[in-house]
């Protein structure tokens, strides 16, 4: 039997659960239709999503269409849970994407198709709520043909529109003119089928176009549009003929090399870590020794670590451990079973440092790209109600980062603050229900800010040499900091000799960098630099006349660790940095009597337009808008619009600050006083 990975994507409300649950329904997997307005659907299985009504995490359900077993995986709709949509993609092998026939299509439906095409993702399009009073056809279709894709075709039209009684009705054969429009669809992506058309179109025989339009749905080329309704499961049988004929098949080889990819990340009923994997090729089995591999330069929760010494999260690259059980999905539900095999999903334990976005046995010759939405642009500090709480709310926080490593948890080590990385404010609201709920923890939160980065201004150096007043420590360390393009990192070089001190104590300078500059004089990370050791030097290992090792009078790693941070400061507020702030690039649709009204408030926001154009009694703007400044458009817009104006906005780049430099707390960030006050700590040490 072979296997189809489907995703169900779709804007918020637009139905994509509500379809899950008939899709189940229909394939016999349920016998009773789930509600998401009474929390009792399949997919949305957390306490949270069943009380508001919405996904928050990928779910994971399968059943049997013909002779293909489907992994359908229902994402979230809400756009502060794209970073659950984003581990998804990478092991679908197609998708279907809900429209309302009523909102027709919104902010977060182009996102997601304009990802779908990028990343060349088969795609069916199913319009949904053709009952419900509203609902369009010709204008939806025109829509979607103007803001999601030019190739998309319906497969049928719908009568009864807005009642219960709607339905799509099919095309086929006989219906010249839907014939006439899918050649001539198929045609602008095959030359031949072109040449044929333009000799005779009536020599192209209706089953050909069928096969033409098969091979071009999975080359992601063309998208066929079903029209139905999830609530009273109109075209819904249409829709899974669609999934069996149009869409491709997973590929991969079981007796090859083992590779997969873990997209999901759960606990279970005892703690232990459960990964969801894809598998591209072959066999895992119960009991094997499986390797896996994490590339450092993706893992997002090194912030985790939040220590002043010790080696950095982000230097486990490649780990082994035993499978102690396997799950696979079969009608509905997991199973176990011994094995788990190229094409399919599933779930493995005893992996137990295993973390999304790891690859398990042979890692891809070429990295697998990892970004497709933009990253969050917003973090908050996480605080307690009762201070005593302050250690179980931070491994709380630490185990929600496994499930979501966009949460990025970081730890002030000077504050001893704790924050977390945002989408949006809902998010907040998620992450304080999971604490209470799961973890008995109450949370609160401090103002939403945005992340900025810091970016160094000139040249800086300083260093501190080993007996010498005010340095404590038994390490000598020089460094130099200077600017590197926008978007080369950090880079870390030496200009002392390789073997001028142990190889474990530069690489803890280096290391000590990389996880220092997450800091920098206003607080925020700093970022494309090259950081240059220009002085070492340390005390050789030295003992007692009866060979006990004595530690004041040898250098260790933990001296250069406690030192590189002082020295790395002063070298930084030598150069200066300079303080970015996130852009974000929008694109509002509005009446064209609405622009006067809208204009000004742009301006007051510090947007900058920077095309538009008019269409009827529409308008278009396309411009920026610090990222900070994007949620109170979004609270204003109806307003200003009537109700009818349509934003999107997506991260787009980093610009220097121009008002006042925020800093990452409210306290003083100037590096003398960061320098004074872990000078004061290290010397407690």
């Amino acid at each position: 039997m072979s296997t189809l990975n489907l995703g169900i994507l779709a804007h918020v409300d637009a139905g994509k659960t509500s379809l899950t649950e008939r899709l189940l329904f229909t394939a016999g997997v349920i016998d009773e239709i789930g509600s998401v307005d009474d929390g009792s659907t399949q997919t949305d299985s957390l306490t949270l999503e069943r009380q508001r009504g919405i996904t928050i995490k990928s779910a994971v359900v399968s059943f049997v269409v013909g002779h293909t077993t489907v992994n359908l995986i229902d994402t979230p709709g809400h756009p502060d849970f794209i970073a659950e949509v984003e581990r998804v993609l990478g092991v679908l092998d197609g998708a279907v994407l809900v429209v309302s026939a009523v909102e027709g299509v919104q902010a977060q439906t182009r996102v997601l198709m304009r990802t779908l095409r990028r990343l060349r993702i088969p795609t069916l399009i199913f319009v949904n709520k053709i009952d419900r009073t509203g609902a369009r056809y010709d204008e939806v279709l025109r829509a979607m043909s103007e803001k999601l894709s030019p190739s998309v075709i319906a497969m049928g039209a719908a009568t009864g529109l807005g009642t219960r009684a709607a339905l799509p009705v099919p095309y086929g054969a006989d219906d010249a003119a839907f014939a006439s429009g899918l050649a001539e669809l198929l045609a602008e992506h095959d030359d031949a089928l072109l040449a044929a058309y333009v000799d005779d179109p009536a020599a192209l025989p209706y089953h050909r176009l069928r096969e033409e339009l098969a091979g071009q749905t999975r080359r992601a080329l063309v998208h066929p549009v079903y029209f139905g309704s999830a609530i009273t499961g109109a075209g819904v049988d249409a829709l899974i003929t669609g999934i069996r004929e149009l869409l491709p098949r997973a590929g991969g080889d079981p007796e090859g090399p083992v590779a997969g990819t873990v997209f999901k990340m759960e606990r279970g009923p005892a703690g232990e870590k459960i990964a969801y994997v894809r598998m591209f090729s072959g066999t895992v089995r119960t009991r094997d020794l499986l390797r896996y591999h994490r590339d450092p330069q993706t893992d997002t929760q090194s912030d985790t670590a939040g220590h002043a010494g010790g080696d950095p999260v982000n230097e486990v690259r490649d780990m082994e451990d035993k499978v102690t059980a396997i799950s696979v999905f079969d009608r509905g539900s997991a199973v176990r079973r011994a094995s788990v095999s190229a094409g399919r999903i599933g779930k493995l334990w005893g992996l137990g440092d295993i973390r999304i976005g790891d690859e398990i046995g042979i890692p891809p010759a070429v990295p697998a790209e990892r970004r497709f939405f933009s990253p969050p642009t917003l973090e908050t500090v996480v605080v307690p109600r009762r201070a005593a709480d302050k250690g179980a709310m931070y491994a709380a926080l630490t185990q929600l980062a496994e499930q979501d490593p966009l949460i990025n948890l970081r730890q002030d080590r000077i504050r001893r603050e704790i924050s977390v990385s945002l989408y949006g404010e809902v998010q907040k609201e998620v992450i304080q229900a999971t604490l209470l709920d799961e973890f008995g923890v109450d949370v609160t939160f401090r103002e939403t800010t945005t992340i900025c980065v810091e970016r160094p201004a000139g040249s800086g150096a300083a260093v501190e040499i080993m007996g010498k007043e005010p340095n404590p420590f038994l390490a000598t360390v020089g460094l130099r900091v200077d600017p590197a393009p926008v978007g080369a990192g950090v880079e870390f070089r030496l200009e002392v000799e390789l073997g001028s001190m142990p190889y474990a104590f530069m690489k803890a300078v280096e290391d000590t960098v990389k996880e220092s500059l997450r800091q920098g004089i206003h607080g925020w990370q700093v970022t494309d630099c090259v950081v240059t050791m220009t002085h070492s030097g340390y005390a050789p290992r030295q003992s007692h006349s009866h060979g006990v090792f004595d530690k004041s009078m040898s250098s260790t790693g933990s001296d250069f660790r406690h030192l590189t941070p002082l020295v790395l400061m002063s070298a930084l507020e030598r150069a200066g940095t300079t303080v970015y702030e996130p852009m974000h690039r929008f694109r509002l649709d509005l009446p064209a009597d609405a622009l006067g009204a809208v204009l000004p408030v742009l301006g007051r926001l510090r947007a900058v337009p920077r095309t538009s154009s008019a269409n009827g009694h529409a308008y278009l703007l396309e411009g920026e808008i610090p990222a900070a400044r994007v949620h109170e458009l979004e609270q204003r817009l109806p307003t200003l619009t009537s109700g009818e104006g349509v934003l999107e906005a997506s991260f787009d780049h980093y610009e220097v600050v121009r008002d006042t430099i925020p800093s990452r707390s409210r306290t003083d960030h100037n590096p003398l006083n960061r320098k004074e006050y872990l000078l004061h700590v290290v010397r407690r040490v």
